[in-house]
């Protein structure tokens, strides 16, 4: 999928593209300055406390290749939006089992009453 405007470059030729960040500029910006930039950018909104209320660290597991089945238009959505697919993937396959830990252990007590 490409969208607009994106170029996809590989690290070896990255060197190759000229850089037209005007780093003088930028390296006599104070952080106040840079601070009122970031938060006037309206591609970049300024993210507040509310924002991460519900944030979780998820450090990297293990991970194993396996075969799996899955159906075509479920694939075919996490594909369509990009790079990374199979670890969005993982990641709400990983939400499911986090929110289904309890119910599962409580499931097993019960069954052993």
């Amino acid at each position: 999928m490409r969208e607009k405007g994106i170029t996809r470059v590989s690290s070896k030729d990255l060197h190759k593209i000229k850089d037209l960040t005007d780093w003088k500029r930028v390296d006599a910006m104070t952080e106040e300055d840079i601070e009122r930039a970031a938060a006037s950018d309206p591609d970049a909104p300024m993210t507040t406390a509310a924002d991460w209320v519900n944030a979780k660290i998820v450090w990297p597991q293990g991970k194993e290749p396996v075969t799996i089945r899955i159906d075509k238009d479920v694939l075919n959505w996490f594909r369509k939006h990009g790079r990374g697919y199979q670890s969005r993937m993982n990641a709400v396959l990983r939400s499911f089992v986090e929110a289904h830990k309890h119910t599962r252990s409580r499931r097993t007590a019960s069954a052993r009453k």
